[in-house]
């Protein structure tokens, strides 16, 4: 008797990457990402929404042991990537109110709290992300 679907082979199969792995992608898509929103010069939706891929991206490809990684990696990479736009290209922070002269911190701030539904629910999403691969866990 025949098989109706081959088997696939070992060889095709892959590891699920490390959370270091998931974290250098998700800070290379990152760069990549602020690269196209500051070509026009400020940060727009491209941002925010690429920055809610990326963070609930990241723990659906990871193993089971870098969840923790990844769920601590939406406020981190958030920060990171506000500092460098603060530091490279800070007229791309435009924030109501904000004095013109603002150094950098200051710019960093404003953008941060500026970016906080961003962050809130890149946040959520990324834990429901955890949540779902904690709960579907076969070895659980």
């Amino acid at each position: 008797m025949t098989q109706a679907a081959p088997r696939t082979p070992a060889r095709t199969a892959r590891p699920e990457p490390s959370a270091r792995g998931a974290i250098v992608f998700a800070c290379l898509a990152m760069a990549v990402i602020l690269g196209l929103d500051l070509w026009d010069g400020s940060l727009d939706l491209l941002y925010s929404v690429g920055f809610c891929l990326i963070v609930v991206t990241a723990p659906l490809s990871v193993d089971a042991r870098g969840l923790f990684a990844t769920g601590v990696l939406p406020p981190l990479l958030m920060v990171l990537s506000l500092f460098a736009v603060c530091l490279f290209n800070s007229s791309a922070i435009q924030v109501t109110g904000m004095d013109p002269g603002a150094g950098t911190v200051a710019r960093l701030i404003a953008a941060t709290i500026d970016h906080g539904w961003t962050l809130a629910i890149g946040e959520a999403l990324a834990l429901a992300a955890i949540g779902l691969r904690v709960l579907g866990d076969p070895a659980r």
